[in-house]
């Protein structure tokens, strides 16, 4: 049961991920115009990136085609990504999400 480029957008924009310069993106917990972590959706391959703490490069941390990514069967992360190989990745969507909440508040 493969994934694809719109239901991953969909989990994403429900988990507290947001659309910054055309990818969906998660932000600095301070500072919430400053991608961090970008997932680019790309035709047939979705890529997972962070930025460097050096410059402003992205460094790809890993990428699936669809067809190899899985839904998780909670609404977590989905599988194949390489969301696990981001320290306190969860805690960053955790952040994205609730700065989104009390945002909507205002």
């Amino acid at each position: 049961m493969s994934m694809t480029q719109e239901e991953i957008t969909d989990w994403a924009l429900k988990n507290g991920w947001t659309m910054i310069a055309g990818n969906l993106s998660l932000t600095k917990p301070r500072l919430h115009k400053e991608a961090i972590v970008r997932l680019v959706l790309k035709a047939t391959v979705a890529n997972l990136e962070v930025k460097k703490l050096a410059g402003n490069k992205w460094e790809k941390i890993s990428g699936a085609p669809y067809n190899a990514i899985e839904p998780d069967s909670e609404d977590g992360p989905p599988r194949g990504l390489g969301f696990e190989s981001i320290p306190s990745f969860s805690i960053l969507m955790q952040q994205n999400k609730d700065a989104q909440t009390f945002s909507s508040m205002r």
